[in-house]
């Protein structure tokens, strides 16, 4: 086979494969920017933004990211994570604990809460005093609406985040798709170059 024949068919493959890795990085670029104007869109819309500084409490002052979001208006997936998991967690439980019932959740607190509900049916019907059972059950409903606020929230402020993490995931795999076209372009030249240089009767593979 004509060396000049074998050069141009490798050229022109990896020109051709070149051509592809762009397109898929600019298929890839565009949905890794689609996802962050749109987490961006959606986040900036809630309207949420992160304590001052100044305002911080204690708790609050040991994570490193409120420190670092401290005032700003909540527009990215990182913040939305920080958000999610270091201030509201953070005061979900607080609330939990401040109401005797530490780490609970929103599911676990469906335990007690029938359990009161039970004891305040059978101590009604028996005509005992039930201002304590109330009180009790009165104190477990507003913490468990507390708790599903606040963990739905944080689910969804979660969500934006995951889907920020596949905008970034595709940006670097455009990036990689950039680079290794452009790679296969400079080693195409090279080749219709070499080829060009080559004699026509020269054979290789003979």
């Amino acid at each position: 086979m004509k060396r000049r024949s074998l050069d141009f068919v490798f050229s022109i493959g990896g020109l051709l494969l070149a051509v592809l890795l762009l397109v898929l990085g600019f298929v890839l670029k565009a949905n890794a920017d689609f996802a962050e104007d749109y987490v961006a869109d959606q986040l900036s819309q809630q309207q949420i933004t992160f304590t001052p500084e100044e305002n911080l409490k204690d708790d609050e002052l040991e994570s490193e990211c409120l420190v670092k979001y401290a005032g700003q208006l909540m527009t990215t997936g990182k913040q939305a994570e920080c958000y999610a998991n270091d201030y509201i967690a953070l005061h979900t439980a607080n609330a939990a604990t401040a109401a005797g019932y530490e780490g609970y959740t929103y599911a676990t607190l469906g335990g007690p809460q029938t359990e009161l509900r039970t004891e305040l049916a059978a101590a009604t019907e028996a005509g005992e005093p039930t201002e304590e059972i109330q009180a009790e059950l009165d104190k477990i409903n507003g913490l468990r609406e507390t708790m599903f606020k606040g963990e739905t929230l944080r689910g969804l402020l979660l969500t934006s985040y995951g889907f920020s993490v596949f905008g970034e995931k595709a940006a670097l795999a455009a990036n990689v798709c950039f680079l290794v076209a452009l790679v296969l372009l400079l080693a195409s030249l090279a080749g219709f170059w070499h080829a060009a240089r080559t004699p026509k009767d020269e054979t290789v593979l003979t």
